[in-house]
């Protein structure tokens, strides 16, 4: 049998060095610690992968908190379910002693609880999900109920802006030399300029629709 760790920060700029020390008294040889400086939404990490196809039946996965494998209930079941069923592993959760999958008295007890305590894990992250959900629901529906207008408020444009748009359709200058000159980005300006660009081009359309008499040929 061998022992591993993994260990999980989100950035470069995070410090390994309480989950180093935890891990200490294992006495696990560094070569054999696993470390992803990545997000938990996913299992698409490169360490987590190699250890995974270094994990052998009978070896012992431990990991400081069940956060740091994973943030997904969903995904971490899948993945417990791959490691203590398919490979044959075991799993050692330092920060909740009932998420360990070894023998008790040389029975199942372990893996029976650590099963057992994940599923209640992860129907109350779901249920968790789930009253988000509501509580969001519930209160877009109340906003709309008062007539509050939900969504980011546009931000206000430049005095010169229409004199700068005007500039922009004549070719005197690039969309990019108006960003600069209003001193907004590109991706306002232009987001800006496209939609000020429609509504003259429909307010056209209306004006030719409108002063055209009945019954003069299109």
């Amino acid at each position: 049998m061998k022992q591993y760790a993994y260990i999980r920060v989100s950035t470069k700029e995070q410090n390994i060095d309480r989950q180093i020390a935890a891990l200490e008294p294992y006495g696990i040889a560094r070569n054999c610690i696993f470390c992803d400086y990545q997000s938990g939404k996913d299992f698409e990490r490169p360490q987590y992968k190699r250890l995974l196809r270094r994990l052998k039946t009978g070896d012992l996965l431990i990991i400081k908190s069940i956060d740091r494998l994973g943030r997904n209930y969903d995904e971490i079941l899948e993945q417990w379910k791959y490691i203590t069923k398919t490979i044959g592993a075991d799993i050692l959760v330092l920060d909740m002693s009932l998420l360990d999958t070894r023998s008790k008295q040389g029975d199942l007890t372990g893996t029976l609880i650590a099963d057992l305590v994940l599923q209640i894990l992860a129907y109350v992250a779901q249920t968790e999900r789930d009253f988000i959900r509501q509580r969001q629901a519930e209160g877009i529906a109340a906003a709309k109920a008062k007539g509050k207008r939900l969504g980011r408020k546009p931000s206000q444009l430049p005095d010169d802006f229409g004199a700068v748009c005007d500039a922009c359709e004549q070719g005197s200058i690039s969309t990019r030399q108006a960003a600069q000159i209003l001193g907004i980005s590109h991706t306002t300006f232009y987001r800006r300029y496209k939609d000020r660009c429609v509504k003259r081009d429909e307010e056209d359309k209306n004006f030719v629709s409108i002063s055209r008499p009945c019954g003069t040929p299109n």
